[in-house]
């Protein structure tokens, strides 16, 4: 028996986000993130639609990208005072993910984090307040996933909490909220939809359910991606709502280690001052894994299928794979995104020498590799890797070498 989860409501459309108007409940928290919602208003707006259903509001403000554990225990010692029965989270990924572990934590006090971050192991909630989520970037797709994010600094890991109890009850995808993405942003997150739907078509636990999904998400990622990222505001609409199916695909197929190396290398060289952005660390291993799980004839035939729901040609599966690579790559091209690790500079952007010395990054290799292997994406992954084929594909993301074994 497998299970399908997504929220209950989703409203779409320009204008969605007046919905808030139409909740029920006494008192709302609404957790936003560095202040983009607010100096484009849209954080008035929801506060005056939720004032407008009748309800006490408060803000929880400036929650960080890659939120910390810290941040989480401050909004739910916040929540823990205020009350509320509705936790509305408004923004990026970051805020969303950081207000579904505060949830855990409000409806849970005793909880700890390492329990939270036990694989579908939450109790139940909905006991004290519902969750309604409202994204403004087009690739996290948290507003409709079981997942949340949460960074451990000391640790320099990102830690997936994943189980179905954190599906938020309502979504509100309004493209209006991601138009104001700046242009670097649209790169990433498109990026990380992508990965989304790819991952998810291949993922062990792909079915029925989630397949239409994933194929449908990757056809509009490619129409309508690069036009975005170069302004096109109708595209731009539609990545929203492209992002949205990617995330709907990928909360019930699972991932893969796409997703398990880019978690545990996004801050594992925060000490040298910059963090290798989740978005784009997706967009230069993707290729890497996918001819890494070619070797596996399911995963191979998979692939084959994408190239051929893209119109990408080619007569044999080997070449299929090899055009959907082509492709990719010359999507990250088009995004300045750079191809690997060792040309990633600390602005995200190509560059002759990165920010992550070689020395470095090969001296921190067998732990991030171990790492890897221990995250969550991994064991939905179509081929599993050994610690030593692990630390081999981190290198061809560093070096962009070929994936030959």
């Amino acid at each position: 028996m497998a299970r399908f989860t997504l929220p209950r409501d989703l409203y779409h459309g320009k204008g969605a986000l007046e919905a808030l108007k139409t909740f029920q409940g006494k008192k709302a928290i609404i957790c936003v993130g560095g202040g983009s919602m607010k100096r484009f208003g849209f954080l008035d707006k929801a506060e005056q639609y939720l004032k407008e259903a009748g309800m006490e509001v408060q803000l929880f403000e400036g929650i960080e990208p890659d939120p910390s554990v810290e941040t989480v225990m401050k909004g739910a010692a916040v929540m823990q005072e205020f009350e509320p029965d509705w936790i509305i989270a408004m923004g990026g990924g970051s805020p969303i993910d950081a207000a579904k572990a505060m949830w855990i934590k409000y409806e849970y006090p005793d909880i700890t984090f390492e329990d939270m971050c036990k694989v579908f192991g939450i109790p139940s909630l909905r006991k004290k307040a519902h969750f309604c989520a409202i994204s403004s970037t087009s690739g996290t797709a948290t507003e409709v996933t079981a997942f949340s994010i949460i960074t451990d600094y000391e640790k320099g890991i990102k830690y997936p909490i994943a189980d179905f109890e954190i599906t938020p009850d309502v979504a509100i995808v309004d493209p209006d909220l991601a138009e104001t993405m700046p242009q670097k942003l649209v790169a990433h997150t498109g990026m990380d939809a992508m990965t989304h739907a790819i991952e998810a078509y291949v993922s062990t636990a792909n079915c029925d359910f989630t397949d239409p999904l994933a194929l449908h998400a990757i056809k509009m990622i490619q129409r309508d991606l690069v036009g975005s990222y170069n302004g096109d505001m109708a595209k731009r609409d539609s990545m929203h709502n492209a992002q949205c199916l990617a995330g709907m695909a990928f909360s019930n197929a699972l991932l893969g280690i796409v997703h398990s190396m880019a978690h545990k290398t996004g801050a594992a060289f925060a000490d040298y001052g910059a963090h290798i952005i989740h978005g784009a660390a997706n967009a230069m291993y993707l290729p890497k894994v996918i001819a890494f799980n070619a070797k596996d004839e399911t995963a191979k035939k998979r692939y084959g299928e994408i190239a051929d729901f893209m119109g990408l040609g080619g007569d044999s599966l080997d070449e299929k794979v090899q055009l959907l690579i082509e492709y990719l790559r010359k999507m990250n091209d088009e995004l300045k995104i750079p191809h690997c690790i060792k040309n990633y500079g600390a602005d995200s952007y190509p560059t002759e020498q990165g920010f992550v010395p070689e020395e470095v990054f090969l001296e921190r290799l067998p732990e991030i590799a171990a790492n890897a292997i221990l995250d969550a994406c991994t064991g939905s992954n179509p081929r599993q890797p050994s610690q030593e084929e692990m630390e081999k594909l981190l290198k061809c993301c560093y070096y962009d070498t070929e994936v030959d074994f």
